[in-house]
């Protein structure tokens, strides 16, 4: 089984069905039946209908232990399908609607990692992620948190939601903080926005990757200067086709970008709601078993991993 490691993750974005169902159960939360197939897989029409069944998914999360169970579940599927690095996206909005701290929350997570790396032999680690839409002062706030409260297992920060809301220089407050306190940093852009959003993104903000990234296939300049600056993209073959960004795995651009010399790695983004997982990304990418392994070991030099991390998963791949 080639190694795998994944950069390109939502938390909550991975429960699938049946822990979801089994969490809304013992907190006591009802699910609408319209929101699973006949096969008891989610709903997924198209991005509204994803956006419904997401959010009905993460109502179902209420207490610690709950994101402990989905971030296990996730890393022991995972590790199932030969994964021995995966960097999670982990927003502190949630738990913090509910009334959970932040250093709490944190503690679940890192609970779900340390079982994981013991019963799996895989290393989990947490970028948080701020929310776009939500504005710069929300992103702000988070990343102070981040600072005034390190974790081991935080080695990076983000920001998810929607591209087309507010500019990346709007969060560089945030993301200069992080960055100065040496978190790597990485931002969804050029998924439904085109290469202009990389542009953006990369000149504003002290990212060395970026989360999707596809649409920089549009503009050859950009993808040499994301070459000369060494600037990995996150790239995730299933979403984009479920969300209707492309029509077909044929038609999607990773083997261009890969043509163009660009960083990539291989990401599931919301596995179970677009039925992908790492393993399907990795084995229907129509690459053979050395440009795999080259995809791992890009994952692994430009994930937020300390240097020992890095250098014992490196020597793990020889």
């Amino acid at each position: 089984m080639i190694p795998k490691a994944e950069l390109h993750c939502h938390l909550e974005g991975s429960m699938p069905p049946d822990l979801t169902r089994e969490i809304a159960l013992r907190n006591s939360i009802i699910l609408p039946p319209e929101m699973f197939d006949a096969q008891g897989h989610y709903v997924l029409r198209d991005f509204l209908t994803f956006l419904d069944a997401y959010d009905k998914a993460c109502g179902a999360l209420k207490q610690p232990r709950d994101f402990t169970d989905v971030l296990y579940r996730y890393l022991e599927g995972a590790a199932r399908q030969g994964a021995v690095y995966v960097e999670m996206f982990c927003s502190p909005e949630r738990p913090k609607r509910l009334g959970i701290s932040y250093g709490t929350w944190l503690g679940a997570l890192a609970e779900a990692i340390d079982r994981a790396r013991r019963d799996w032999g895989i290393e989990g680690r947490i970028v948080i992620i701020c929310i776009r839409h939500l504005g710069p002062e929300s992103a702000l706030a988070m990343a102070e948190r981040m600072v005034a409260e390190p974790h081991p297992y935080v080695v990076g920060f983000g920001m998810g939601g929607n591209e087309a809301k507010l500019a990346p220089i709007d969060f560089a407050p945030a993301y200069r903080l992080a960055h100065e306190a040496g978190l790597g940093c990485t931002v969804h852009a050029g998924e439904v926005v085109g290469p202009e959003s990389v542009w953006a993104s990369i000149r504003d903000l002290p990212v060395t990757r970026i989360g999707h990234g596809v649409r920089s296939v549009d503009d050859p300049r950009l993808l040499e200067e994301l070459v000369r600056r060494d600037i990995a993209l996150e790239v995730c073959p299933g979403s984009n086709v479920a969300l209707g960004l492309y029509p077909s795995r044929a038609a999607h651009p990773l083997h261009r970008l890969i043509a163009a010399g660009v960083p990539v790695t291989l990401g599931s983004d919301d596995p179970p709601f677009f039925h992908t997982s790492l393993g399907e990304e990795y084995d229907k990418a129509g690459l053979d078993e050395a440009a795999l392994r080259k995809i791992t070991r890009t994952a692994i030099e430009h994930s937020f991993a300390d240097a020992e991390t890095k250098k014992k998963l490196l020597k793990g791949l020889s």
